[in-house]
């Protein structure tokens, strides 16, 4: 499995992927946090390939100092896989990277289903936490 930044190449893979691993209307929020999360660093939108095929894409920004997991989305035909877990390794160390040591998942009422899968990986220095006000990559 490779994991590496978003390339606007994948634009239309990832657009595909979110449409069949999310929710219409949490893929439709998720486009848009991605768009203003790749104009402003691209380096915190991490995909993840397997065989050579998309399999998962993770969005991490940046908001007051603290680094936030914001959305990850795995394909269906591949989780259970590694995915997830490879992607919240990488985006770890982007983060460590940047002298960010505190890590959260912003919970919201999308991600909800993935607090397990999230509290697997905790050890991972991952926090859950409802952000007080929406981040800005979701509220511009």
């Amino acid at each position: 499995m490779q994991i590496r930044t978003f390339q606007l190449s994948d634009y239309r893979s990832v657009s595909e992927l979110l449409k069949v691993a999310l929710s219409e209307e949490c893929c439709e929020e998720t486009m848009s946090a991605l768009s203003r999360q790749l104009s402003w660093d691209s380096e915190l939108v991490l995909v993840a390939l397997k065989d050579d095929e998309l399999a998962g894409i993770m969005i991490g920004t940046i908001d007051q100092s603290k680094g936030y997991v914001y959305r990850i989305a795995v394909h269906p035909d591949r989780r259970r896989q590694g995915v997830g877990r490879a992607l919240v390794t990488a985006m770890n160390a982007r983060f460590r990277q940047r002298n960010v040591l505190k890590v959260f998942v912003a919970v919201d009422k999308h991600n909800e289903l993935l607090l397990p899968f999230y509290q697997s990986v905790s050890e991972q220095m991952l926090d859950l936490v409802t952000p007080q006000r929406p981040l800005s990559i979701v509220a511009g």
